[in-house]
């Protein structure tokens, strides 16, 4: 896979870690680690590829931020997504719309970027740029990697709103700029693109959003898809959001699952999200919901819990999340292990394809360095 594929697969995939709009996002403790992403991304005519990569990749970047940590702990991922350069959207505030604010609901994520789509339009860099830094709920610790990925392919130029100025305000915040020009590197250089990041201490990249992401297939995948069903057994839906949110879980393991986005390797790049830490429901699951010493399981109102549970006794119903939890860690342990023999399969193959490996690890390192400056680590496979 070249550097432009998994580029823009970095980069659509963490889009998708975006979601939807009011998706709502718990804080994190205090001394819990963060990281904090904002997704720009070009929905004009011209983008279908970039948003299908988006689709297809989401998982494979969010499993990349699962393997990191700073101070021995793994972080809290928040993604926030915008679309821009549709001209379906308002032409009055740049023809920018924030998709969703900083959420950790990967699910939401998933689901909204499905739902985008292209419309010709014009492209205002700066000005999403812009609307990104103010009106995202940034964090003001110094040890928050906070970074903005914005791609597009039309001049960076463009737009009321001068990139030389948001690219300022932005790493003035702490805020790093990266850039992906969908397209040939010298045209990005010329058209602002490549400043755009230096301004803002990020890196500028180049890449054919059209190419499709084609994964190695691996003697594991099958099992591991699999377990991800059994996974999903195991959560135990409350409250308002309960149900809803359960089916989206099934709804994207769906949309993970159709033929693109399993050539490209979703389904298990999906099971492994949900094997690791930054893969979470609180919000409505009680077995993650439990993991929260504040959390009191005899304070939930008798009709916000799922119907088989109302009849159960408190202590009945404490042991049977705790038997959940218990059923669902030994399955994550299960997909964690056969992913590390997947791991090592599918880099053997890579290996085998000559150039391809090394322009895959010069992508990822690109993210690496800058969390690296923020004390995170990256587990090596």
């Amino acid at each position: 896979m070249t550097l432009s594929r998994r580029l823009c697969a970095l980069v659509v995939s963490i889009l998708a870690l975006a979601g939807v709009a009011g998706a709502k996002s718990q804080s994190p403790p205090a001394d819990k680690p963060l990281i904090q992403i904002a997704i720009l991304l070009d929905t004009s005519s011209s983008m279908n590829g970039l948003i299908n990569q988006a689709r297809t990749q989401l998982w494979t970047v969010v499993n990349e931020f699962a393997r990191t940590k700073q101070s021995g702990q793994a972080p809290m991922l928040q993604v926030a997504v915008y679309e821009y350069g549709n001209s379906g959207l308002v032409a009055g505030e740049g023809y920018i719309r924030q998709v969703l604010p900083l959420t950790d609901d990967l699910d939401a994520v998933s689901e909204k970027l499905f739902a985008l789509t292209t419309n010709g339009g014009d492209e205002y860099c700066g000005q999403v740029i812009d609307a990104a830094t103010k009106g995202l709920g940034w964090s003001d610790s110094a040890k928050v990697y906070k970074a903005i990925f914005i791609a597009g392919n039309e001049p960076f130029t463009q737009g009321p709103v001068s990139y030389q100025a948001s690219c300022a305000a932005a790493i003035a915040k702490g805020i790093i700029v990266n850039t992906i020009h969908c397209g040939p590197a010298a045209a990005g250089e010329s058209t602002g693109w490549s400043d755009g990041a230096k301004l803002a201490d990020g890196r500028a990249m180049n890449i054919d959003q059209d190419k499709a992401v084609v994964a190695v297939v691996a003697p594991q995948d099958g099992e591991i898809t699999r377990l991800s069903q059994e996974l999903n057994k195991t959560y135990v839906a409350y409250g308002r959001e309960g149900k809803e949110a359960a089916e989206r879980q099934v709804a994207q393991d769906a949309l993970a699952a159709a033929p693109a986005a399993t050539a490209a390797g979703a389904p298990v790049q999906r099971a492994v999200s949900k094997a690791n830490a930054q893969y979470q429901n609180a919000r409505w699951d009680l077995v993650d919901a439990s993991k929260d010493k504040n959390f009191d399981l005899e304070k939930v109102d008798e009709k916000d819990l799922p119907e088989h549970m109302r009849s159960m006794k408190p202590e009945e119903r404490k042991a049977y999340v705790a038997e959940q939890a218990k059923k669902r860690g030994e399955i994550q342990a299960q997909i964690n292990e056969l992913n590390e023999a997947r791991v090592k399969f599918v880099a053997a193959k890579q290996k085998e394809a000559a150039a391809t490996d090394t322009l895959d690890a010069a992508m990822l390192t690109a993210v690496r360095e800058q969390l690296a400056k923020k004390e995170f680590e990256v587990e090596k496979n």
